[in-house]
């Protein structure tokens, strides 16, 4: 597989990523470092977006439903080199199906996923997956 996205910036103003047929707006100055996400940001974004897909792609191989899922990413960055430590995750999946076997999905997501496999051997990883049985 191969991919590609553009980004561009204006001097003194802020950047967009430019992915497909969709426009991220990202920040790169002070005036919009409150309001608008940053390049780490971004990176844990595109992380809980893997895992997120993963979910869907392995409850239809698993065969299991769900009606919606949640994550919450957070990380630890170092200032020197500056780069990320540790990274952990929890994902929620809303769902009343018993057969979501979550240490069986926990297993798939790590193993197979693109953006986690290259983000562990960078730094560590720890995550945890709950279900929510919906009402």
């Amino acid at each position: 597989m191969y991919y590609q996205i553009k980004a561009s910036s204006i001097s003194n103003e802020d950047a967009v990523l430019q992915i497909k047929q969709s426009n991220i707006d990202f920040g790169t100055t002070l005036k919009t470092a409150e309001t608008l996400p940053n390049p780490a940001e971004i990176f844990l974004g595109a992380f809980a977006s893997c895992i997120l897909k993963n979910l869907e792609r392995f409850s239809g191989m698993m065969k299991f439903s769900y009606s919606k899922a949640t994550i919450e990413v957070t990380a630890t960055r170092l200032e020197s080199p500056p780069r990320m430590e540790n990274i952990s995750y929890n994902l929620t999946i809303y769902s009343n199906d018993k057969k979501l076997n979550s240490n069986l999905l926990k297993k798939n997501i790590e193993k197979f996923g693109t953006i986690y496999n290259t983000v562990k051997l960078s730094c560590s990883i720890s995550g945890t997956i709950n279900t929510v049985e919906n009402v």
